[in-house]
């Protein structure tokens, strides 16, 4: 979705709504595709006194596979952004990472939720905070239940010291 931004530009006190729906739905993350819904984007750019700010915020609903147990789950994921918009840079500017160029006036406000969004997302993804994973030798779900496998595993290396002490 691209904005005409120029007379935001322009204007002071210029202010602009956004309330949108977003499809990520071919959109890879974790391997998967996990945008079931359209991601839901709300927020509002301003000139104040010259300078033009962005401030959204980005809700959707993500089906994914939780890393430990493996298990499908759902969860919401609610997050907030905020830049300021520029037509260009100034090269001698250190700090050009903190701005969101605008070439031409123009915003491409998808590109910028996709990327700000993918990159706000965990790196590890988990059912829930005390998920306990599967049992590394028989496979089993140690949420649902316990296994009866023998927990103590001994380094090969030191075998045959265990079997002086037995």
């Amino acid at each position: 979705m691209k904005m005409d931004l120029k007379q935001l530009f322009d204007i002071v006190g210029e202010e602009r709504v956004i309330d949108c729906s977003l499809d990520f739905s071919e959109e890879s993350v974790y391997g998967q595709t996990p945008f079931r819904a359209p991601v839901r984007v709300t927020g509002r750019i301003g000139n104040r006194a010259g300078v033009v700010r962005l401030v959204f915020g980005v809700k959707s609903v993500l089906s994914l596979v939780c890393d430990r147990c493996l298990e499908p789950f759902e969860r919401e994921y609610d997050c907030s952004f905020e830049h300021v918009l520029v037509r260009e840079l100034n090269t001698d500017s250190a700090d050009t990472e903190e701005f969101v160029v605008c070439e031409e006036g123009v915003l491409d406000l998808t590109e910028l939720v996709r990327t700000d969004f993918l990159l706000e997302l965990p790196t590890k993804v988990l059912c829930r905070e005390d998920c306990k994973g599967l049992c590394p030798q028989c496979g089993k779900n140690l949420n649902f239940d316990s296994c009866q496998c023998k927990t103590q595993s001994i380094d090969p290396r030191w075998e045959v010291l265990s079997e002086m002490f037995s």
